[in-house]
């Protein structure tokens, strides 16, 4: 492999300006597009030497033929520039956003005469308040229900509200009380404006105002003995709390936000971005993307705030955006949002309090959300047979590999030292043939795997089931491990596929096909070669394999904690009058052996049950062992 692009430019050719870049291939479709405060110290970093680069960012600048750029004024324009680009080429290398489903919304048409409030997923009608998005359908349904019954405002179709004003009958919604607008034939259009007004302030966040007024027109009422309208003004109430009730109060009153909660791998990222307007949760949107260049963290936080807000205008743009943490270009992202809302908008992480709080649910929630995506790619049948398939020709194996079992070790500080083996045929974990080994001795990892894979090999051979010794021709029964795999996977990179080849070799199957997976770049390196398969980042070979290499190392600690759980009590078992229930207490009082074992007599002693004599005990024999 060449270690130089022949598009390289030359020396002091690229300017220092801020500007955006592009990356073309040989027929001039745009790559790869990215925007810099300094152009010639970015694209320096992609014409390094190309074995110090990512992977995936070394497959980007091996597959493109020319880079060029455009200088721009600031680095504000350079971010418009950028999302315009990225909006224009569509390029295979930049993230790959993904919403998890169309959502929708409650919007109301203030363009129009009589403005109806109505659930849609379009998100262009002219001059149209928007609410949400909420999660599904009856829940807008819901919450307009209880909202006409205080807002009493239009919900018939444009057909209906024509008909009725023509003829001068009401409308059929208005003539069973589910329409208020001047169609109903209760209301002028310029009385109807004026509650619809009310309506979009109270689903905007100003619901207190509402909830006092109605409060005490309810006790004017009763005082007047007008019981009656009383009754209206309580059942009015009681809608608004039942919608309040649907969004809880999390932030100050007067707070109006965008928080955006984040998780991600090497491969994808999943987004929740949640809707706080006058300090309810008003809305929340789910969305996932991929990831094709090394890109984490604050760079991709500001890709995701590009691409929410770049065709944002006025009140799609809140005062305040919270993020996990700052871009490198917080400020410049700050003065792009402010252009776009009219006013200062505050770009801010949260740290602490109630901000704090819901950073965290929106994070688990993203959490969640990614694992959902990883699992709903591995569940269906059209995407495993896929990925069985992709996999066959990335290795170059003759068959598919219908059973694949994977390794992975796991100690703590080259102690406990434990191995794991998980099962996958087609497509689906068995996990009632997954196995752990325990390892005695060994000198590091390499030689941990050649350990349990010969000790797994072993049962390829062994006699079957119902064998009989003499020969005697009784049916024979085949076993479970007698089956080997078509494709055997550890989790590492070239040693540990090297330690692998050698156990099958020595074993005598070097015909069982091997991959390993290395973690860092999701590279998969087959036994021999000197560099790796690069699996295409929407592979669904590459969804497999790393579902495959995050159960054996989840199964490999799981072994090795509760290995770690039974030596520790084991060994207290033996301080004589220290029983089951006393273990326990200790292990719940000082959380981890380390710091049971480094406690004095003094402070064991002050665990519940455990006087003085017996605390001299547990500290002499945790001392001993």
């Amino acid at each position: 492999m060449a270690q130089e692009l022949p598009y390289k430019p030359r020396q002091g050719e690229i300017p220092t300006d801020p500007g955006v870049y592009r990356f073309r291939d040989e027929q001039g479709r745009v790559l790869y597009v990215g925007k810099a405060k300094n152009l010639r110290q970015r694209l320096s970093n992609y014409f390094a030497p190309l074995r110090t680069l990512h992977e995936r960012t070394r497959r980007m600048v091996t597959t493109a033929s020319s880079v060029e750029w455009t200088v721009v004024a600031t680095d504000v324009d350079s971010l418009q520039l950028e999302y315009m680009w990225i909006k224009e080429f569509d390029p295979p290398f930049n993230v790959r956003y993904k919403d998890d489903k169309s959502y929708p919304f409650m919007a109301v048409t203030l363009g129009d005469e009589a403005p109806r409030v109505m659930v849609t997923r379009n998100r262009r009608i002219p001059a149209a308040a928007y609410f949400g998005p909420y999660p599904k359908v009856w829940a807008v349904h819901d919450t307009i229900d209880l909202m006409i019954k205080v807002f009493p405002i239009r919900t018939c179709s444009d057909a209906s509200y024509r008909r009725a004003m023509q003829t001068g009958r009401p409308c059929f919604p208005g003539q069973i009380g589910k329409c208020g607008g001047p169609c109903s034939m209760t209301v002028t259009i310029e009385e109807h404006r004026a509650i619809v007004d009310d309506f979009v302030a109270f689903m905007a966040g100003g619901d207190e105002r509402f909830t006092r007024d109605l409060t005490a027109r309810m006790r004017e009422a009763s005082a007047a003995m007008d019981y009656e309208s009383a009754a209206k003004y309580r059942d009015k109430l009681a809608s608004i709390e039942a919608v309040l009730g649907k969004s809880a109060l999390v932030l100050p009153q007067d707070e109006d936000a965008d928080l955006f909660g984040i998780a991600e791998d090497e491969l994808s990222a999943a987004v929740q971005h949640f809707v706080i307007r006058g300090g309810r949760v008003r809305g929340v949107r789910a969305s996932t993307l991929e990831k094709e260049i090394d890109i984490a963290g604050a760079e991709l936080v500001d890709q995701i705030l590009q691409r929410t807000y770049g065709d944002a205008e006025g009140a799609d743009v809140p005062r305040r955006v919270l993020v996990p943490v700052l871009p490198d270009d917080a400020d410049e992202l700050a003065q792009w949002l402010r252009e776009r809302r009219g006013r200062r908008v505050e770009l801010a992480v949260a740290h602490r309090g109630q901000r704090a709080e819901l950073m965290r649910t929106a994070t688990v929630n993203a959490q969640q959300a990614l694992i959902r995506h990883k699992m709903r790619r591995s569940s269906d049948y059209v995407a495993r047979t896929q990925a069985l398939t992709d996999l066959q020709d990335a290795l170059g194996l003759d068959e598919a590999p219908l059973r694949i079992e994977c390794y992975d070790i796991s100690h703590l500080s080259g102690t406990n030292v434990v191995g794991s083996m998980v099962v996958f045929e087609d497509g689906l974990a068995r996990k009632d043939q997954y196995r752990s080994f325990n390892i005695a001795e060994t000198t590091d990892d390499t030689d941990s795997m050649y350990q349990v894979l010969r000790r797994r090999l072993a049962h390829l051979d062994a006699p079957e089931d119902g064998e009989s010794e003499n020969g005697d021709g009784a049916s024979p029964k085949k076993r479970r491990f007698a089956y080997p795999p078509q494709l055997l996977l550890v989790d590492g990179g070239k040693p540990q596929v090297e330690a692998a080849a050698r156990a099958l070799r020595d074993a005598g199957h070097p015909e069982i096909a091997l991959a390993g997976i290395a973690k860092r770049l999701e590279e998969v390196w087959m036994p021999g070669d000197d560099f790796p398969v690069i699996l295409p980042r929407t592979s669904e070979a590459l969804y497999l394999i790393q579902r495959l290499r995050d159960e054996a190392h989840r199964f490999a600690i799981t072994h090795q904690r509760k290995r770690r759980k039974r030596d520790i009590s084991s060994v207290l078992a033996e301080v004589p009058g220290l029983g089951s229930a006393r273990i326990k207490t200790l292990l719940r009082h000082f959380g981890s052996v380390a710091a049971l074992r480094s406690a004095t007599p003094e402070q064991i002693q002050e665990v519940s049950g455990i006087g003085p004599t017996l605390a001299e005990s547990i500290s002499a024999h945790l001392a001993a062992r």
